[in-house]
């Protein structure tokens, strides 16, 4: 079936409390996407965010963002009393995240929660607590850690609790037991506030597409608590981290710094660990999006210590089988293959050979008509055609930085005559091509200028942070967007 999906994450929701939460705004924009007909909603990783603001260097690869909890829900439940929240300080301007002002303020005020928390009025927390106890009673610990460190990453903690002896562990258990129980309070609520928010959106004929980055981050529980997961060193550092290497936009690569996986040791245990992940994402969304997809073919790795990615070298991942062993074990699973970069033959081969939709962007198409980005060369209906992700420009930024050849280009090809009239045009190709689903951001529907840009890959600082406000979800828009939908049949 033909469908189309906006792409806007959670903390771009309007709010007044900084950053866009799961409370009533989220339920008024599933309300917003029924009346324009669309069919997705695409959201960027749920986890929580670390040093630089990113979803996709997180603490855990299970954990929830705390800051998508919604105060009024927890007032609603008698957690929370109005001017508890509302009298705080959460923005200095409105269409902008500015993240130091909430990480100063959203703990407190969940702090102020748990300590009316009593599970006894809670029956569903102790088997939330149990179904979740693989991962949540580690993350718990190593979030309280993280507080009582000052917010150090955990290798440079006490040499005893950084590496995990067991003797640290179970006192630090006694000692931060408070903590722990607060830590595991804000999963709980998180995942209460999102289910419900996920059941109003598939009640209502919507799939919430997620996202999920390939690695984890270096200072995260997993890392902590799981180094044989990983290409450590008997230090539990890092022998060679995560990257891309030089090419024509990044002469000296891309260094990421994750660490890498010991692909070894993961098909000893039949990939337990990645099948247990791909399973929890695809019970937290509809849809599960893959991101870097080409590194379970071969991945490149660079020395840890390097200061950039030019000197490193490719390694063979587990390619298919571990999603022929996934699927043996969940059954047909529903993933988008993120499929963009360096693309060789061996990894279009176990594209196919897995079956799942791969990404087109259209932003990267017109640089000539050979480009497979380009509707036209659609090999089949089997993709997710995008008029751009988050992190490419907006589709108004794009027309203001790209050269005049590819403006040319896109003209003509589109078939408009002013450059105005290129991002609409843009957004009409997607809809109009053969691809199973059409995506764009929210930004390219609202005629967002490069200040709406989400993410600048390989840069720190102002990415993130894209706001939306009530007043830009009207009746009109939506109603343009319907009649996109019903003319290409999405």
């Amino acid at each position: 079936m033909r469908k189309s999906c906006i792409l806007m994450h959670i903390s771009s929701l309007p709010s007044e409390y900084g950053i866009g939460k799961m409370g009533r705004h989220a339920f008024e924009f599933v309300d917003f996407l029924v009346k324009s007909e669309t069919k997705c909603w695409q959201i960027l990783p749920l986890s929580p965010t670390s040093y630089g603001d990113s979803p996709y260097q997180s603490f855990s690869v299970n954990a929830g963002n705390p800051y998508f909890i919604d105060f009024e829900i927890l007032e609603g439940d008698g957690l929370l009393e109005r001017e508890e929240y509302a009298s705080r300080t959460w923005q200095t301007e409105d269409s902008k995240v500015d993240y130091g002002i909430i990480y100063d303020n959203c703990f407190d005020v969940l702090r102020i929660a748990y300590s009316r928390f009593k599970p006894s009025r809670f029956p569903e927390y102790k088997k939330f607590c149990e179904k979740n106890k693989n991962w949540l009673d580690e993350y718990a610990l190593f979030m309280a850690l993280k507080f009582a460190n000052g917010g150090k990453a955990w290798y440079e903690w006490d040499k005893d609790i950084a590496m995990h002896r067991q003797a640290a562990v179970s006192e630090a258990k006694k000692t931060y037991k408070s903590d722990i129980g607060f830590y595991k309070f804000i999963q709980f609520e998180f995942s209460r506030q999102w289910n419900e928010l996920k059941r109003c959106a598939n009640d209502n004929g919507i799939q919430i597409i997620g996202d999920i980055p390939i690695y984890c981050a270096l200072d995260s529980v997993e890392a902590w608590a799981s180094p044989k997961l990983f290409m450590f060193d008997k230090k539990k550092r890092p022998v060679a981290v995560a990257g891309c290497p030089p090419d024509d936009f990044s002469p000296t690569g891309q260094l990421w710094g994750n660490p890498l996986y010991d692909w070894d040791y993961h098909k000893k245990t039949g990939y337990e660990w990645w099948i247990n992940r791909i399973k929890a994402a695809s019970e937290l969304y509809d849809i599960v999006r893959i991101d870097h997809f080409r590194g379970f073919e071969s991945f490149y790795t660079i020395p840890y210590g390097n200061e950039d990615a030019t000197v490193g070298e490719w390694k063979k991942g587990p390619d298919y089988e571990l999603f022929r062993l996934a699927e043996e074990k969940l059954g047909k699973l529903n993933i988008i293959a993120e499929d963009l970069g360096f693309i060789t033959p061996e990894v279009r081969k176990m594209l196919d050979k897995c079956g799942y939709p791969g990404m087109k962007v259209l932003q990267f198409g017109f640089d000539g008509p050979e480009s497979e980005h380009l509707p036209h060369n659609f090999r089949n209906t089997n993709c997710f055609a995008y008029t751009g992700t988050h992190d490419n420009e907006t589709l108004n930024g794009w027309v203001e930085s790209a050269s005049g050849k590819l403006m040319k280009f896109a003209k003509k090809y589109l078939n408009v005559s002013r450059k105005r009239d290129i991002p609409m045009a843009v957004v009409r190709a997607a809809w109009a091509s053969v691809a199973e689903t059409a995506v764009a951001q929210m930004q390219d529907f609202l005629n967002s200028g490069s200040d709406g840009r989400m993410n600048t890959p390989s840069t720190l600082g102002q990415n993130w942070q894209f706001r939306t406000h009530e007043s830009d979800f009207t009746p009109e828009l939506a109603k343009k967007i319907r009649k996109l939908n019903r003319l290409y049949n999405r």
